[in-house]
């Protein structure tokens, strides 16, 4: 029988060899990093209106991974300026779930309003990938140091000035 517990919040410490480095190292801007709003724009467009259910935002590398309603079971990686493009929304068609996604549209700018100040927070400390999957409700994040942490959404607010990477 498969546990149902829901998890409020998991925090995963990362590769020993990387926490010890850390403080050796310094957020380098990134493209993502330079056109934070017209990105987040984007994803929050991804999320709401375009059939993606589950995004995970690469800040450092520029990706985004995208999961959609249409196809679930496979994901597709889009990098750099290509997000940026006028017809990269073509990628995408207006779909919706048979299942209500726990993650309300009107939440989702405020996630990313939040993934914007982690990443923006500490020049060590900074938040390198972070996703959102509207169907489970669950946030993920990953941190400098090699930190991860899940968090359902409802929690993520109250969670998220603690959270040391």
């Amino acid at each position: 029988m498969q546990d149902t517990k829901k998890i409020s919040w998991l925090q995963v410490k990362g590769d020993p060899a990387i926490r010890e480095l850390v403080f050796q190292q310094t957020r380098v801007e990134s493209t993502f990093d330079q056109r934070m709003d017209e990105m987040l724009a984007i994803v929050e467009e991804l999320l709401c209106k375009r059939g993606v259910f589950h995004i995970r935002i690469h800040f450092s590398s520029n990706q985004l991974t995208c999961w959609t309603y249409e196809n679930p079971y496979s994901y597709e990686v889009y990098v750099g300026d290509e997000i940026f493009d006028s017809s990269f929304m073509d990628n995408f068609t207006v779909s919706k779930s048979s299942l209500p996604p726990r993650i309300a549209p009107n939440s989702i700018k405020l996630i990313l309003e939040e993934f914007k100040s982690l990443r923006f927070l500490d020049e060590t400390i900074y938040l390198r990938n972070a996703s959102i999957n509207r169907i489970n409700g669950m946030i993920s994040l990953s941190f400098s140091c090699d930190g991860t942490h899940y968090i359902d959404h409802e929690d993520f607010f109250e969670t998220s000035q603690h959270f040391d990477g």
